[in-house]
Order: C-alpha cells, then structure tokens, then sequence
C-alpha cells in the first residue's frame, strides 16, 4: 500500500507517512511523528526514510529504521532516544548524515544502556566529536546487544579514541567498529592497539582517512601478535611508510587470524612492500591485501612480491590498481599465475599495460585455474591484446568476470571476444565500456549472443555502437536466454535502435535490466517501447536519463505501466517533459503497485504535475527535486 498525507503514521495497516516534500528532508518534526509510532506500533519490519524516502513491508514488527541523510539534528536524536528506552524489536538505527551533536549523542548513550535489542548503530558523518564519544563509550560498558558501531567522519580525534581505548577491555559484544576519517593520529592508534591485546570481540576496525603514520602501525603490528578475533583492518589513505609497512608484514608472519589487510593510498615503497613479499611465504591466512594507489615505481619490488605468490596457497584477493606495475613486473606476475592455486580476484585497473602484457596474461589464463575476476580497465590494451585474451578464453573454464573498461581495444577486439562466447561458458559479466567499439563489433557480439548460454551482463556503454549495431544485438535478445543486464548508456542509437530493442522486448523473457541513456531517443522511441512494456513480464530496471523525451513519450509509459507489472525502476531524469506528461505518470501510479522508484529530476514539470505526483506517491517512488 502506499499513501500520502502530511505528517501521519498508521500503525494498524503497515504504512508510515511523513511531509511529502521531496526536495526537503526530514526535520525536527518528523522524527517526533516516527517516534510515537514507534511506541505502539506493530506491523512494520522496515522502515526506509533515506533522503526523506519512505518504503516498508510487513511483519511482526519493526526491527530496522534508516533515517539516513535527513536534519533531525539533536532535537529528532533525543525524540527517538526516549523510544528506544522501551522498544524491544528495533535492532538496527541508521542515523548517518543528520547534524547530530553531542546533545543527541548523549540521549542515544542513555538509552543504550536500557535498551536490548539494537545490534547495529549507524552515526556517520555526524558532528558527535570527543564528549559525544565519550558518552558512547559509558554506555557501552553496560550494553551488551550492539555489535557494530560506525563512527566515521566525527571528528572524534585521540581523545575520542582513548575513551573508546577504555571500553574495549571490558566490552564484550562489539565485533566491528569504523573509525574513518576521525582525525586520529599515532598516539589515538597507539591506545586502541594496547586495548586490542586483551580484547576478544572485535573482528573489525577500520581507520580509514585518519593521520595515522609508522608509529601507529607499528602499534597495531604488536596487538597483532598476540590478537585472537580481529579478520580485517583498514588502513587505507593514512600517512603509513616502509617501517609501519614492515611492522604490519612481520606481525602476518606469526598472526593466524587476519583475513583482510587494505593498505590502499598509504606512503609505501620497495622495503615495506619487499616485507610483505617476505610474509606471503608463512602466512596461511591472509585473504585479501590492497595496496593501490603507493606510486612505487620500478620493478624490483614488483618482482619479489610476484614470485612469492607461486607458492602461496592463501591470498584469494590482490588490488594493485595503478601501481605502475612495468613490463618485467608484469611479466613476472604472469608467469606467478601459472602456477599459483588459491588467487581468485585480481585487480591491475591503470598500469599502462598494452598488448604485450595483456598476451603475456593470456598465456597464463589457460593453465590458470583459480582466478574468476580479471580487472584491467583503463590500460592500453588494443586489438592484438584482446584477441589474446580471448583466445585464451576459449580454453578457460574458470573466469567469470573480465573488466576492460577503457582500454582500445576496437571493432577487431570485440569481434574476437565474440568468438570465445560462442564456446566458452563460464564467463558471467563482460565490461567492455568506452573500448572504441562500432556496428562491426557489436554485429559479432549479437551473433554470439544468439549461442552464448552463460553471459549475464554486458556492459557497452560509451561505444559509437548507434543503431545498426543496436538492431543487431536486439535481433539476438529474441533468442538469447541469459543475459539480465544490457547497459547501452552513450551509444547514439536514436529511435530507430530504440525501436528494435522494444520488438525484442516483446518476446524476450530474461533481460532485467536494460541501460539507455544519452541516447538521442525521442517519444517515437519510447513509444514504441512503451508498447513492449505491456507485454514484457521481466523487465524491472529501465533508464532513459538524458534523452530527448516530452510528453508524448511520458504518456505512452504511463499507458504502459497501467497493465505492467514488474518495472520497478524508471528513471526519466533530464529529460522534457511537462505537466501533461507528469499528470499521465500521475493517473499511472493510482493504480500500478510495482514502480517502486519513478526518477523525473531536471525536467520542466510545474506546480500542476508535481502536486499530481505527490498525491499519489511517497518520496521514495517518485524523486521530483535534486
């Protein structure tokens, strides 16, 4: 049911309505109509006010409330702190983005000290600073529900950190704790770290952003030595070097915990990342490691760090993205991944690699037979690279993802990757997004898609695709049986590649998502896609954000959604449509009970066709302002 009317909540009939202003977010008020609610209430299970947006669906009771980016600011933090002093079903409260000072945080403090049944507390990006931490941090020695805390962006400093230092010796439910962009320095993590040696819950904790350089690091290494529960530290954009990088390395040598280690945007060079190449060799726990983004140059640390990952038998997960990995560090991984047994995601996204490099991969992709995911986005790699790739990935049986976003790889490139989907069929998801493709190569990936049997996702956007290539692939939708999801976005197809896609839709009965924007489709287009619309039965995600359609084209999908019952995204931003076409949307959703998210920013709709929409819609079905 959805319903809307001015500050009101329902509790017998399981729906919650608050001013319908979509340009305005919740304030003061709002937050004292939810709260009362809250009191008696008893048939919601999700309530979702995100920007002022409203969802729900039924059941015993309410057990998770997002308020998230709204203006309750203290005055709303203290309304539903008195609620949840005797609320016994909520258990997670997203309060991020709301001007929430330490007056609220101390309310909310108070009433974790009752309340029993909230595990998950989101406070980012608040103002809740050092007293407000501290009030947190008295309250958490009593309670002994909450087990995630996230406190990012609260300028809580080492103050903040010291209060929370405190805590963590006796609180025993806390498992995960973000901490980013908090202002915290060495001395801050130097006190954390002391407290992780005796601590037993926290499996968490991140530090994202803060000022955090080797002396801190070096802290955590030693609670690392003898830590037991902690599986994943961020570390990313600190101020960490080589000596904090090797403290880090030599802790994972005897640590048999950590999981997950994200490095990424530190002061890392040779001797730090030489250290870790050293702790690849004993550690047998360590997942995932991210170190993107330490501008080291040169490849004598590369090839180190690459041999050491023949024979490790743990690392799953290796970000490397714009590392300027050279040729002979490149190589050398290649020839790593010949033999290593335990990788699966590997991410070399911006490092220059061309076509040598990507023929050097190949070889190894097919005696590889571990690695899945395969991020090479924004490289030179051109025809000749793609063409290796793909004959590779013609023996390949295990590679379910291949990012080449932004390479060059061209009509020749596209053509040989359809040739590999004709008789490979593990590969789920294709992105191929601003890789200089035209008509020739999307013909070659239509006819493959009439054969492929695996692929799901194919992303296409930013080509020179226009509607030749687009008649093509829609010809292959009418007998392709599994790809969800088609992104088109920028590839000119104009009316006319508009108006074969709405033909395949007609007959199609897999595809989720279809992806159109910047396409120069006016209401012909969407007419004619309109018309599919009353048939199509899988469809839920459709975008035209950017086009060229006014009310005709407006009209026409209103007709559409009056019989249609799956779409449940519609995104129509940026486009030109009036009050006519609004009125039509309007009609539209007085009857349609599955769009569940209607997108009309940047159009010229005036006061008629916005109170129209407000009157039959919630905030979260249909986004009018910015």
């Amino acid at each position: 049911m959805y319903y809307s009317s001015a500050d009101s909540v329902h509790s017998s009939e399981a729906f919650v309505t608050l001013p319908t202003k979509t340009s305005n977010p919740i304030s003061r008020n709002g937050p004292q109509v939810v709260a009362d609610a809250l009191k008696t209430i008893t048939t919601l299970s999700t309530l979702v006010l995100q920007n002022k947006k409203i969802g729900h669906s039924e059941a015993q009771a309410l057990t998770i409330l997002n308020l998230e980016n709204n203006s309750i600011r203290d005055d709303g933090a203290q309304e539903l702190a008195e609620v949840l002093k005797t609320n016994s079903t909520l258990t997670t409260l997203n309060l991020q983005n709301n001007k929430i000072g330490y007056n609220g945080t101390r309310a909310l403090a108070v009433a974790l000290k009752t309340n029993s049944t909230l595990t998950i507390l989101n406070l980012q990006n608040n103002k809740i600073g050092y007293n407000g931490t501290r009030a947190l941090t008295l309250a958490l020695k009593t309670n002994s529900t909450l087990t995630t805390l996230d406190l990012y962006h609260n300028s809580i400093g080492d103050n903040g950190a010291q209060a929370l230092a405190d805590v963590f010796k006796t609180n025993s439910t806390l498992t995960t704790l973000d901490l980013g962009f908090n202002w915290i320095g060495d001395s801050g993590t130097q006190l954390l770290s002391e407290a992780l040696k005796t601590n037993s819950t926290l499996t968490t904790l991140g530090f994202e952003g803060n000022s955090i350089g080797d002396n801190g690091a070096q802290a955590l290494a030693d609670a690392l030595k003898t830590n037991l529960t902690l599986t994943t530290l961020i570390f990313e954009s600190n101020f960490i070097g080589d000596t904090g990088a090797h403290a880090l390395a030599g802790a994972l040598k005897t640590n048999s915990t950590l999981t997950a280690l994200n490095l990424q945007a530190n002061k890392i060079w040779i001797k730090g990342l030489l250290a870790f190449s050293e702790a690849f060799k004993t550690n047998s726990t360590l997942t995932t490691l991210n170190l993107k983004n330490q501008n080291v140059i040169g490849d004598k640390i590369f090839l180190e760090l690459f041999k050491s990952l023949k024979n490790n038998s743990t690392l799953t997960t290796l970000n490397l993205g714009r590392k300027s990995i050279e040729d002979d560090g490149a190589l050398a991984l290649c020839e790593a991944l010949k033999t290593n047994s335990s990788l699966i995601t590997l991410d070399l996204q911006s490092n220059s690699m061309d076509d040598n490099i990507a023929e050097a991969l190949a070889e190894a992709l097919k005696t590889n037979s571990t690695l899945t995911t395969l991020f090479l986005q924004d490289n030179l790699i051109g025809s000749n690279g793609a063409q290796a790739l793909a004959e590779a990935l013609k023996t390949n049986s295990t590679l379910t993802t291949l990012d080449l976003q932004n390479n060059s790889i061209g009509d020749n490139g596209a053509q040989a990757l359809a040739d590999a989907l004709l008789t490979n069929s593990t590969l789920i998801t294709l992105d191929l997004w601003g890789d200089s493709i035209g008509p020739n190569g999307a013909l070659a990936l239509a006819k493959a898609l009439k054969m492929n049997s695996a692929l799901a996702t194919l992303y296409l956007q930013n080509n020179s695709i226009r509607a030749n290539g687009v008649q093509a692939l829609a010809e292959a939708l009418k007998f392709n049986s599994s790809l969800t999801t088609l992104d088109l976005w920028g590839n000119s197809i104009g009316d006319s590649g508009t108006l074969a896609l709405s033909g395949a839709l007609k007959t199609n009965s897999v595809l989720i998502t279809l992806y159109l924007q910047r396409n120069l489709i006016g209401d012909e287009g969407v007419q004619a896609l309109a018309l599919a619309l009353k048939t199509n039965s899988t469809l839920t995600t459709l975008s035209f954000w950017d086009n060229s359609i006014g009310d005709n084209g407006a009209q026409a999908l209103a007709e559409a959604l009056e019989t249609n019952s799956t779409l449940a995204i519609l995104n129509l931003a940026s486009n030109f449509i009036r009050d006519n076409g609004a009125l039509a949307l309007s009609g539209a959703l007085r009857t349609n009970s599955t769009l569940i998210s209607l997108e009309l920013q940047n159009n010229s709709i005036g006061r008629n066709g916005t109170q129209a929409l407000h009157e039959v819609s919630i905030p979260a079905r249909c986004i009018i302002g910015y």
